[in-house]
């Protein structure tokens, strides 16, 4: 198989993920439902109820930051951001980029590291 074949068959691979992953994440994006807030207890303000989320709280944090120190904070407030990005509509917009960004590197791979001709 030469160059171009295998730069031929590479684009197409890309375009199929990129079509694939683009249609899936539309389909997560809208059929998920965010999930529902829940919390130890609840804030009203101008008659509004919101939810007040125990890791989020000044007792939480102040703990954490005595055990562990800010890095600790950090991470926890990290760890919390990556795995939100797994429920719900945040899934699809998260599948719509990995299949971007996937497309992307077959694309450059097969435009750059692979010469044309022969």
């Amino acid at each position: 198989m030469s160059n171009t074949e295998l730069k031929q068959r590479l684009y197409r691979i890309c375009v199929a993920i990129l079509v694939a992953g683009l249609a899936g994440a539309l389909l997560i994006y809208r059929t998920a439902a965010d999930q529902p807030e829940s919390g130890v207890g609840f804030v009203i303000i101008d008659g509004v109820s919101y939810p007040i989320d125990p890791q989020s709280s000044r007792r939480y944090l102040r703990g954490l930051e005595e055990f562990g120190g800010k890095g600790a904070v950090l991470i926890d407030q990290f760890s919390r951001w990556f795995e939100a990005l797994w429920h719900g509509k945040k899934l699809g917009i998260t599948v719509g980029c990995l299949s971007v960004l996937v497309a992307l590197a077959i694309f450059l791979f097969a435009n750059y590291a692979l010469p044309d001709g022969d």
